[in-house]
């Protein structure tokens, strides 16, 4: 059998990892795109409304798909398909004007998107090993910033140019998709995965094998972490979605400052999110995790109750910024991939990351119907139940990882050397640079 040669894990890491770069550049880009359409191709505040929910639905809908498939027939198959996906919505939205043509290029970004995710996840950590899983991982939080970053630049320099510079917004999307549908082509599929499928398909009881359905995420050690990891997220992503879509409203009509002035200290801290997200990298994968995971709790439940606190001043406003960019590096969206990562076996592990996910943004959409009317109530309210949510999410957090390291991968790793004499597929021995 000829030798087969896996490619760089952090190879791996940077053409998968790019999902989250796809995911955060194709959401603001929409939301900046779609202004400008509303002043040169006509399109309608209710068309708007259409196209921004459809956004946020067909991305849970796509997470909680694309894991399933992705666990059912592999990794690389799905994340050559959702870039492809994105390739043909973004052209649709860039080159059409009416809005059934509109639709179906959100439908299938948002789709896409929500889909590669948790595959793109899974492909990340079983080619990455122990001593730097977590590191690798982390990396996708940081190709997230860069997205937003990239996109932030893009709209600053092309949006005065009118339809023109909406469809540079959606082709840039397209073009990093077209790009990374190159690199991941010469990507093999996931050694774990093939002999986990090989197993599952002769019939013998490994757990890699035989725990494969949705139901098993509902019983046995699996449980405590899915549903963990699901309130965590929900909780901590309500928050930090509900500031998203509306700090810029809450600056201006509460705190008092300019847009402009909120844009530029949101543009100011990011470096500050990223340094928090390089030092959440460097301690991940040592015994200091948790430590680090409590101290980017505090700061960013925290965070969110300095408006509160201080009662929505500039001060105070400022304080929340830089608080949450401190926490969201070292207890948000990145630990949630390291534990769920390392929670379920080889064919639940996209599937349990679809549907956390896919719940997340599912209840953030729910929720961002009702945020006015509790924004009507007042702030101090929001604020108050915001802080509350995030603390509770982040207890539910230590509550269940802060014993002994939970990682699957320990068991696969050996089932994996006893099955080292298993001839893999053909698809398996593609090989790819260092």
């Amino acid at each position: 059998m000829p030798e087969i040669k896996q490619p760089n894990p952090w190879y791996v890491g940077v053409v998968s990892g790019m999902a989250s770069y796809i995911d955060s550049a194709a959401i603001v880009s929409n939301g900046t795109a779609l202004v400008i359409y509303q002043k040169t191709i006509g399109t309608t505040a209710l068309e708007i409304g259409i196209l921004s929910g459809a956004l946020t639905l067909c991305i849970a809908l796509g997470a909680f798909s694309g894991g399933r498939l992705g666990d059912r027939y592999g990794r690389r198959k799905i994340f050559i398909i959702t870039m492809a996906m994105v390739m043909v919505g973004t052209l649709l939205l860039a080159l059409s004007s009416q809005f059934s043509f509109l639709l179906l290029g959100t439908v299938f970004v948002g789709l896409a998107t929500g889909a590669d995710l948790p595959v793109s996840l899974a492909t990340i950590s079983e080619a990455a090993d122990d001593s730097n899983r977590g590191k690798i991982i982390g990396l996708s939080n940081l190709l997230w910033f860069a997205g937003i970053c990239a996109t932030m630049a893009i709209s600053a320099l092309v949006g005065g140019w009118g339809q023109w510079g909406a469809q540079l917004l959606y082709l840039h999307v397209g073009a990093v998709a077209a790009v990374l549908l190159a690199l991941r082509w010469s990507l093999p599929e996931s050694p774990m995965w093939l002999i986990a499928q090989k197993e599952k398909l002769s019939g013998k009881a490994t757990i890699r094998a035989q725990k494969t359905t949705y139901s098993d995420l509902l019983r046995g050690k699996y449980l405590w972490p899915f549903i963990a990891l699901c309130l965590f997220y929900m909780f901590t992503n309500l928050a930090a979605n509900t500031g998203g879509q509306f700090g810029a409203y809450v600056a201006v009509n509460v705190v008092g400052i300019t847009v402009e002035k909120n844009a530029w200290w949101n543009l100011l801290l990011m470096p500050v999110g990223v340094l928090s997200g390089l030092l959440f990298m460097k301690m991940v994968d040592t015994e200091k995790r948790m430590r680090v995971f409590i101290i980017g709790a505090c700061f960013f439940a925290g965070g969110f109750f300095m408006p509160v606190l201080l009662r929505f001043s500039p001060v105070s406003w400022f304080c929340c910024l830089l608080f949450t960019a401190i926490g969201s590096g070292m207890a948000f969206e990145g630990i949630m991939k390291v534990w769920s990562q390392e929670s379920f076996p080889t064919m639940l592990r996209a599937t349990a990351q679809g549907a956390i996910v896919g719940m997340a943004r599912l209840t953030c959409g729910i929720l961002a119907f009702i945020t006015p009317v509790l924004l009507d109530a007042g702030p101090v309210v929001l604020y108050t139940i915001l802080s509350a949510v995030v603390a509770s999410g982040m207890f539910i957090g230590w509550l269940c990882f802060h014993g002994k390291q939970r990682n699957e991968f320990s068991d696969e790793a050996n089932m994996l050397t006893e099955s080292a004499s298993v001839p893999l597929p053909a698809s398996a021995q593609t090989t790819t640079p260092n």
